[in-house]
């Protein structure tokens, strides 16, 4: 039976191996301040300076913060200190959560955070397990694990058909960074 109470918040999923997932959670997160909701934006993974950082920069109603690396990494290039900043990541994004200041959070690339053994599947369960009712939840990322998938909501899965990186062509600012 569907639960219609307007102040629920339900968890989002957007994965897969296609191009978007980001974009969709900012534009999720653009539309909710459009309604005067406030959005935290966790990015794991993610150090480096991206086109939605400096246009959400002096957007009141929406907070970013990275817990990332200056550099794109690799599964095969993890080290302790990444471990260690998806921890601390994960801690602040939690705080956010239960802080009573978001009406939106989201966990930007946490799936690829678990797929690269920097989180586990139960330390993102149990976040969830905290999330406030009204709090809208999206968790972002390829190769989202089933546990995951079985706790969300909604799970939308962007697929690549075709891709103009395949030809060699390099991630371009203002349109993949």
């Amino acid at each position: 039976m569907a639960d219609n109470d307007p102040g629920r918040g339900y968890v989002h999923i957007y994965t897969g191996d296609g191009k978007g997932k980001t974009t969709a959670a900012v534009g999720l997160a653009v539309r909710a301040a459009g309604y005067g909701r406030r959005t935290y934006i966790g990015q794991f993974l993610k150090g480096q300076p991206y086109g939605e950082l400096a246009a959400l920069r002096d957007q009141p109603l929406i907070t970013v913060e990275q817990y990332g690396d200056p550099h794109c990494i690799r599964r095969e290039d993890v080290t302790a200190e990444h471990v260690d900043q998806a921890r601390r990541g994960l801690a602040r994004a939690t705080e956010a959560l239960l802080s009573g200041r978001y009406d939106v959070v989201v966990l930007d690339e946490v799936t690829v955070a678990v797929w690269f053994e920097l989180l586990t599947v139960e330390e993102v369960l149990a976040v969830l397990d905290q999330r406030p009712r009204h709090v809208e939840v999206v968790l972002t990322g390829r190769r989202a694990p089933q546990a995951l998938i079985d706790a969300a909501d909604l799970v939308t899965e962007m697929r690549e058909v075709k891709h103009y990186y395949r030809q060699g062509v390099l991630a371009r600012d203002g349109i993949e960074r």
